[in-house]
C-alpha cells in the first residue's frame, strides 16, 4: 500500500492495520457525493426562482386543447372526495426535529383553472389529492388521506382498532393517529396491524403508532423478503432516481412539483417494519380480527410482489389494496423496479370483482378517496380490470405484428370506453411505459433490430452523432429552430447527443433545460412532469443528491435479516479487482449466536450459515448486529471503529482488510442528465 499523500513533500506513517480497515469498512456503507456538483447558473428572463422558464404559446395552446376536450368542471369526484369529513387541519405541517417531512400547505396554491405551465387534467388530480382530513367511509371503518403519500384506514373492532397501511413514515403516521385520537379513536388501542403490500409507503410508519406487545400484525406470504430485497440491492440506484420520480428537489409552485397522481409526495421522515405474526397465503383465508370478520384475496406479482386485498361482509366494504386506484398505475415505475405482470394484474381485478363485487356497497384503496354504490363500484373494477388488459393483449398484437416497444408505446391508445373516466387517467402510469413494461416482460430489452443488438454506449455514440450533424453549435442552432416550432421531444433527443459529447455546452444546456419545461408542463402523469423538470433544475444547477438516507432507514434495516445485507455486500464486490482472489471470513453476531461465513471464488462473493470455525477461514469478525447498523447508518465512524469494544478480530487483519478493499462504495449523486 502507497501510504503518501498527494503532495510532494509530505509522508504519512502507514495507518495500523485496524484503522485502515476501518476506512474501508465505512467505504462500504457510505454513499460518495460526487456528480455534477453546484453550478453557476444565470437565470433567463421571466424565469422563476429555480430557473424554470414560462410556458410557451405551444405549450399553452396544448393544455388548452386539454381544457376543452376533457369535462374538468365536472364536480363528481371532488363531491366523493369530501364525502364523510369528519375534520381537517387546514395547517397539517409534519416536522421531525424542526426539520419539516410532510407540508400540506405548500399546496396551497392550487386554486381555481390549471395555468399554462400544468396539464390541466394533472392539475384537477391534484387539487383533489389536496384535499385531506379524517374521513368516515361508511359505519366503523375511517381513513385518513393526506397525511403522506398514501391512506391510512381504522378499522373499528370489539375491543380498539385495526390498523391498515401505516403511511410511509413515523412522523407521518403519529401525527395522522393524533389527530385521529382528537376526534375519533377514544383511546382505544390497537389491536391489530395490516400491511397491504411489500411497498414502503403502507408500511414504514408503523414504528409510529403506539402498539402494544401482543399487537397482531398481518401481511401476506413473502412479505419481509420483498419489502427489505428492493430497497437494500438496487436502493442506491433507486434513490437517486426517485428524486427524479418525485420532484424531491422542486418547489412546490405552478412550474414546479404539484403532485404524484397517486398522491402528493412521499415524506422525508424515518422509517421502518414489524415482523409479520400472521401471513395470508391463499385466496379465500378468512380470520377474526378484534371481532371483525375478514375474508382475503391474494394477490401476489400484481402492483407488489407481495399483496392481499380484503372484504368485510359485516361492512360490505371491500379493500382494494393498490390493485386498484383513481389513476393509471405503473407497470414499469420510472424509478426501477421489477416490471409487473399486468395479464395477472388484471386477473385479480376481476377475480375480486366476482368475488366481492356483487356483495359490496363501498371500495376503499390504500391511495385516493373511495368509491360508493354498487353500480359504480362494477363499472370501476371493470375498467381498471379492462385497461391493464387491453394493454397487455393490443403490446402482444402489435409486438407479433413486428414492432418495436417505441412504436408500440407511440401507437397504442386506449378506446374512448377505457380513457374517458378521470380515474383511468395516466396521472402515476402512463400507456406509454406500460406497454413498454409488457414487451420487456415477454422480449426483454432487444428489439430484435441488429442494429440495437451491441450499441455504442451513449458517450463515445454522442460524440459521432454531433461531429456528423456538423458539430455542437451546429446541433443547438438547429435544435433552436425545432423549440422555436414547438417540437420539443425532437429538441430533447438532439440535444441530449450534445450534452453527452460536450457537457459544458452552456448552449445545448440551456435549451435542453427550456424543452425539458415545456415536455413537464404539458405532461398528464405526476412522475413525467416531475422527471422533466428535475432534468431541467439539474442541468442548471447540477447534481442534487439522493433520496436514500441510511439514517432514516434504521428502523427498516433492524429487522432486515442478516441475508440480505450480505446479498447486498455481494452486488458490490469490484469483480475485475477479485480476479485470483482466493479469500474467506466468518461474520460472527454474537447477540444473534449466527454466524456467516462469506467467500471470494471466481470473482464472485458467496455466504451461507456455517458454525463458526476460525481455522477454516482466513479471518473472523466477532460483533454485534448492533454494531453493523452503525457501519451502515454511519453512526459509527472511524473513531468508533478505531477503540470500539464491539469488534474482536481472529485472522489475518491484513487479508481483513484486502476484503473489505474489494467492495465498492455506492454513488448516491451519479449523474443523470449529463455524462
Amino acid at each position: 500500500m502507497d501510504t503518501r499523500m498527494d503532495h510532494p513533500g509530505r509522508h504519512r506513517r502507514p495507518l495500523p492495520t485496524r484503522t485502515r480497515f476501518a476506512f474501508a469498512l465505512v467505504a462500504l456503507f457510505a454513499l460518495a457525493a460526487c456528480g455534477d456538483g453546484g453550478r453557476d447558473y444565470k437565470p433567463e428572463p421571466g424565469a422563476d426562482a429555480q430557473g424554470h422558464t414560462a410556458p410557451t404559446e405551444a405549450t399553452a395552446r396544448a393544455n388548452a386543447r386539454v381544457r376543452d376536450e376533457l369535462p374538468l368542471a365536472d364536480p363528481g369526484d371532488f363531491d366523493a372526495a369530501r364525502r364523510g369529513l369528519i375534520a381537517r387541519d387546514s395547517a397539517l405541517q409534519v416536522k421531525d426535529d424542526g426539520e419539516v417531512v410532510w407540508d400540506m400547505p405548500a399546496y396551497a396554491f392550487m386554486e381555481g383553472e390549471a395555468p399554462a405551465s400544468v396539464n390541466p387534467s394533472l392539475w384537477r388530480q391534484g387539487r383533489l389529492n389536496n384535499i385531506h382530513g379524517l374521513f368516515e367511509v361508511t359505519d366503523g371503518i375511517y381513513q385518513l388521506r393526506g397525511y403522506d403519500l398514501s391512506n391510512m384506514t381504522l378499522i373499528e373492532g370489539d375491543t380498539g382498532w385495526i390498523v391498515v397501511d401505516p403511511l410511509t413514515s413515523r412522523e407521518t403516521a403519529s401525527a395522522a393517529w393524533d389527530f385521529a385520537e382528537q376526534h375519533l379513536v377514544d383511546d382505544k388501542p390497537i389491536t391489530a396491524v395490516l400491511f397491504t403490500h411489500s411497498h414502503l409507503d403502507h408500511f414504514g410508519g408503523v414504528q409510529g403508532l403506539p402498539l402494544p406487545e401482543d399487537v397482531r400484525v398481518i401481511a401476506p406470504a413473502g412479505f419481509m423478503d420483498e419489502a427489505s430485497s428492493e430497497n437494500l440491492m438496487a436502493g442506491p440506484a433507486m434513490g437517486r432516481r426517485a428524486v427524479f420520480m418525485y420532484g424531491y428537489n422542486l418547489a412546490r409552485s405552478p412550474r414546479g412539483h404539484v403532485g404524484s397522481g397517486l398522491g402528493k409526495s412521499p415524506p422525508a421522515g424515518r422509517y421502518g417494519i414489524l415482523e409479520p405474526t400472521e401471513t395470508v397465503d391463499h385466496t379465500g383465508q378468512t380470520l377474526t380480527i378484534d371481532g371483525v370478520d375478514f375474508e382475503f384475496q391474494y394477490a401476489p406479482e400484481s402492483e407488489a410482489p407481495a399483496e392481499f386485498t380484503f372484504y368485510l361482509p359485516e361492512h360490505r366494504a371491500f379493500c382494494g389494496a393498490e390493485i386498484v386506484s383513481r389513476n393509471l398505475h405503473n407497470v414499469y415505475t420510472p424509478r426501477g423496479a421489477k416490471v409487473r405482470d399486468a395479464l395477472k394484474w388484471s386477473h385479480y381485478i376481476g377475480e375480486a370483482a366476482e368475488l366481492f363485487g356483487d356483495r359490496s356497497e363501498v371500495l376503499f384503496n390504500s391511495h385516493h378517496w373511495p368509491v360508493w354504490g354498487g353500480d359504480d363500484i362494477a363499472d370501476f373494477l371493470t375498467v381498471q380490470r379492462d385497461t391493464y388488459k387491453y394493454i397487455h393483449d393490443q403490446t402482444l398484437r402489435m409486438a407479433n405484428q413486428g414492432h418495436s416497444p417505441e412504436e408500440i408505446a407511440e401507437r397504442l391508445e386506449l378506446p374512448p370506453s377505457l380513457r374517458k373516466a378521470f380515474h383511468n387517467r395516466g396521472y402515476y402510469g402512463t400507456v406509454s411505459h406500460n406497454a413498454k413494461a409488457v414487451y420487456q416482460r415477454y422480449f426483454g430489452w432487444f428489439d430484435g433490430n441488429p442494429a440495437n443488438l451491441n450499441p455504442l454506449p451513449p458517450e463515445p455514440a454522442a460524440e459521432r452523432y454531433v461531429e456528423f450533424m456538423g458539430g455542437a453549435d451546429a446541433v443547438v442552432e438547429k435544435a433552436q429552430g425545432s423549440f422555436d416550432e414547438g417540437e420539443y421531444r425532437w429538441t430533447a433527443e438532439v440535444l441530449n447527443h450534445v450534452i453527452f459529447a460536450q457537457p459544458d455546452h452552456e448552449g445545448a444546456r440551456k435549451l435542453l433545460a427550456k424543452a425539458y419545461d415545456q415536455l413537464g408542463y404539458r405532461a398528464e402523469s405526476g412522475p413525467w412532469r416531475d422527471f422533466y423538470l428535475t432534468g431541467a433544475y439539474e442541468l442548471r444547477h447540477g447534481s442534487q443528491g439522493s433520496a436514500m438516507d441510511m439514517k432514516r432507514a434504521k428502523g427498516l434495516l433492524e429487522q432486515v435479516p442478516i441475508e440480505r445485507f450480505l446479498d447486498t455486500m455481494a452486488t458490490r464486490l469490484k469483480g475485475p479487482d477479485a480476479e485470483d482472489t482466493d479469500l474467506s471470513i466468518n461474520f460472527h453476531f454474537t447477540d444473534l449466536d449466527q454466524n456467516h461465513k462469506l467467500w471470494i471464488e471466481n470473482a464472485v462473493l458467496h455466504h451461507k450459515r456455517a458454525p463458526v470455525d476460525t481455522e477454516a477461514v482466513d479471518v473472523t469478525m466477532h460483533m454485534r448486529r448492533s454494531f453493523l447498523l452503525k457501519l451502515i447508518t454511519r453512526e459509527a465512524g472511524l473513531k468508533e471503529l478505531i477503540f470500539s469494544d464491539e469488534l474482536d478480530v481472529d485472522g489475518s487483519r491484513v487479508k481483513l482488510l484486502k476484503f473489505f478493499s474489494l467492495l465498492d462504495s455506492p454513488d448516491g449523486e451519479f449523474n443523470i442528465v449529463t455524462p
